[in-house]
């Protein structure tokens, strides 16, 4: 039986902070193993002084899109302040946490460097080390398991909110253990603490828990999504739809120049281990070619211990470049950079992928992945 960090902080761990101001950053995936939110445990229980709220991107409830500014608010609930860090800030500033002695952080991760979550918990790091703030992480599973690990590590000019540190696109740690990482390796030197999960092994994926999943985004529905989203999620930084605003978000890829049975014959054609596609069309229902028929794959996990999903990523953005070298292309964000860039965290993958290289890459990031492997093994908090 798994227990989650906040399970065990209410059950033992909150007498260390009797008599001490709480702020909670959290949102909709702050629930203990009955699915009851920490915001109204915490609110509710005696020994917690409860002062205020913070929420990352998608908000306290979940209720707002990827991407979109959060105002700072009163939480109906509990009349409590929340205070936005996705918004105009992202850093809690001195005036936010004036009020507070303790920041207890508490969010389900997503086991990708993309998420944001993760360098909220930076950011949130950082300000409790300049405003002296004590923080305590209750830890939570890798929902795509503590063993795999995959990718390159995100290089310094290109730093940015999917990719603040460098850190493989798949990394293979808890939320615990990634805040031990930060501090002692990239200096975010927080008085910090960490209550450790019961009952979870490395291998572990979600579902082999016994915990709800509650997805961590609207496009996160279910662990599928999470397992192959590593790879996926660079699609975004294409003009191929990346299946949001569908039922099926970073499974289903397509856009309205691509030919599904054509696209999926050349994919499953190089035989990506754990992963077969299958031709789809669907219609988003917002983002790229809202309302559009598209045409595509759906990526179907065949065996997850066995898949590699950067590899399957990377191998469907280039099939796709190869088949419609006219019409794919990787777009720029408002700054004028490549988002494809600021995911991967390299700008060499755009160029292999153009050349039919990608082979090339996967190879050359399996050398830094042993660099951050090492790095990380001090770190890690289960077996």
């Amino acid at each position: 039986m798994v227990r989650s960090g906040l399970d065990i902080f209410l059950e033992k761990g909150y007498k260390r902070v009797e008599g001490l101001r709480i702020g909670l950053v959290t949102n909709m995936t702050g629930v203990n193993g009955r699915l009851q939110p920490a915001v109204d445990l915490f609110a509710e229980h005696p020994g917690i002084n409860l002062v205020a709220l913070y929420g990352p991107e998608h908000g306290i409830r979940g209720d707002a899109k990827e991407g979109q500014k959060v105002t700072s608010s009163i939480d109906d609930a509990t009349g409590l302040p929340v205070y936005s860090l996705y918004g105009e800030m992202r850093k809690p500033s001195k005036e936010m946490l004036a009020d507070v002695d303790v920041l207890l952080f508490d969010l389900q991760d997503i086991g990708s460097r993309y998420y944001t979550y993760i360098y909220t918990m930076a950011y949130v790091m950082e300000a409790c080390m300049e405003y002296g703030k004590k923080l305590i992480v209750l830890d939570r599973p890798n929902p795509v398991s503590g063993l795999n690990m995959e990718g390159n590590l995100v290089e310094k000019e290109l730093r940015s909110f999917v990719g603040l540190l460098p850190i493989p696109n798949r990394h293979g740690m808890t939320i615990g253990e990634l805040a031990l990482l930060f501090k002692n390796e990239f200096a975010y030197t927080c008085d910090l603490s960490i209550i450790p999960m019961e009952g979870w092994k490395r291998s572990m994926y979600f579902d082999d828990t016994d915990l709800f999943w509650v997805p961590p985004s609207p496009n996160t529905p279910v662990i599928d999504t999470a397992v192959l989203y590593p790879g996926t999620c660079l699609i975004e930084g294409t003009n191929v739809s990346e299946g949001r605003g569908t039922a099926k978000p970073f499974e289903w890829i397509g856009a309205p120049y691509i030919d599904g049975q054509k696209l999926a014959k050349g994919y499953n054609h190089k035989k990506i281990p754990g992963v077969l596609a299958r031709p789809v069309s669907f219609v988003p229902a917002y983002q790229k070619y809202e309302g559009e028929p598209c045409s595509g794959v759906q990526l179907h996990i065949e065996n997850r211990d066995k898949l590699h999903s950067l590899q399957a990523g990377v191998t469907l953005v280039e099939t796709i470049a190869n088949l419609y070298p006219n019409q794919f292309q990787f777009i720029k964000n408002e700054n004028g950079k490549y988002f494809f860039d600021l995911l991967a965290g390299t700008k060499s993958l755009r160029k292999y992928i153009l050349d039919g290289e990608a082979e090339s890459y996967l190879e050359e990031s399996k050398r830094e992945l042993e660099v951050f492997k090492n790095m990380r093994k001090k770190y890690l908090l289960y077996r």
